[in-house]
């Protein structure tokens, strides 16, 4: 019967080797889909029957950096190759020293803030 400081320097060595191999798959599944074309059939830019009319949200991320809540068709009609399957992903503000997002949330609390004042009477 192994003791325990073996056993346990075993699973030490073994974790990181096993989490080492999954992250690899990950990334190299990762980079297949990424690698071809989400909708092939669809990313000519020829769409048969547009406006697309759909019933539940299938994003997909355009090549222009839109996400296309209908799906394939939608980006098909809008005339975008499609980068992937899902959201886009939000980008920063750009390099200006105010980012619009936190200059959208700042613009949140001071509506907040005024709210409560009104609310309670303070204005």
């Amino acid at each position: 019967m192994p003791s325990f400081p073996c056993y346990l320097l075993f699973l030490s060595l073994l974790l990181p080797f096993s989490l080492s191999q999954s992250v690899t798959l990950g990334s190299s599944i990762q980079q297949l889909t990424q690698d071809a074309d989400a909708c092939p059939a669809l990313s000519d830019g020829t769409g048969s029957s547009c406006p697309v009319n759909c019933f539940r949200p299938d994003p997909v991320c355009g090549t222009n950096g839109v996400t296309y809540w209908c799906g394939c068709p939608e980006a098909a009609c809008a005339g975008v190759q499609v980068a992937k399957k899902g959201f886009c992903e939000v980008t920063g503000g750009g390099s200006g020293p105010v980012s619009g997002q936190a200059l959208l949330l700042v613009h949140i609390v001071w509506l907040f803030v005024l709210g409560f004042a009104v609310l309670f009477g303070f204005l």
